[in-house]
């Protein structure tokens, strides 16, 4: 399975439009993949909360549209990062859209944990109510999105629901950049299961973003990672490595705590 994530550069001097046919040209260029991965808020800038009720889209929006041409001319499954969302009741969320070689939107994420400590995303934003995992045709993605990492009862619920490739869009800050290796390394090891973490390069509402993309395996070795700046970051993965991760070393057998789900 290989799987290409594409660090897109948020320049504030680039129309969102042209954004979003830039970055659909990108997806289209990786059609030997057969997973794409965006990042969070691409379109507008996890940052630039003075965009958002101006930039704010419906599910099925101009983002929709672009992303599942693109995933379609390439035959890839794409998750496109994700957007800001409007809600029929007006409420505005983050979030991520997943789409089938076909083009068909075959999932929706919105973020539940929001970032911004009652400023922000904490209080422009509605918070999700459910973990989405998605089926494909050899793994279970998980679906979590930037701020989620920093939760790792989430991670640990995905995975009993049936996550084996954990995928975090993010719109990481430069400045933590020591944490966003750290904690995509600690949820690999502690879920025994690969995690594809994939930011944001440039500087957008003055904040400089991390890059730094990073694919990890079960055993929580960086398969591959990026630099600061824009970059689209492919890996081969063994869908098979995860069952035989925790075949030989089977910690999740040994879990006492949270086992509500099967």
């Amino acid at each position: 399975m290989r799987a290409s994530l594409i660090q897109v550069c948020v320049d504030p001097a680039e129309p969102v439009n042209s954004r979003r046919t830039r970055v659909a040209s990108l997806v289209r260029e990786q059609a030997d993949s057969d997973l794409v991965v965006l990042p969070e808020l691409w379109p507008t800038g996890a940052f630039a909360i003075d965009l958002f009720a101006d930039e704010a889209e419906s599910v099925t929006g101009p983002t929709h549209d672009a992303m599942a041409a693109a995933a379609r001319d390439a035959g890839v499954w794409l998750h496109a990062g994700s957007v800001v969302e409007r809600a029929a009741d007006g409420t505005l969320y983050n979030t991520s859209l997943v789409f089938s070689p076909d083009g068909q939107l075959a999932a929706t994420y919105r973020k539940i944990h929001r970032f911004g400590f009652d400023q922000g995303e904490a209080v422009l934003m509605g918070a999700g109510d459910r973990l989405v995992t998605v089926p494909l045709p050899h793994t279970t993605l998980g679906l979590a999105t930037c701020y989620d990492l920093r939760f790792p009862e989430m991670f640990r619920q995905l995975v009993a629901d049936g996550a084996q490739l954990l995928v975090v869009p993010a719109g990481w800050p430069a400045r933590r950049r020591a944490h966003w290796s750290l904690l995509a390394r600690a949820r690999a090891v502690e879920n025994q299961s690969y995690v594809l973490a994939c930011g944001t390069a440039g500087t957008h509402a003055g904040v400089e973003e991390a890059g730094y993309s990073v694919v990890v395996d079960p055993w929580g070795e960086v398969l591959a990672e990026a630099g600061p700046d824009e970059e689209v970051l492919t890996v081969d993965l063994d869908p098979s490595r995860v069952a035989k991760t925790r075949a030989e070393f089977p910690v999740l057998r040994d879990r006492v705590l949270g086992l509500d789900r099967p």
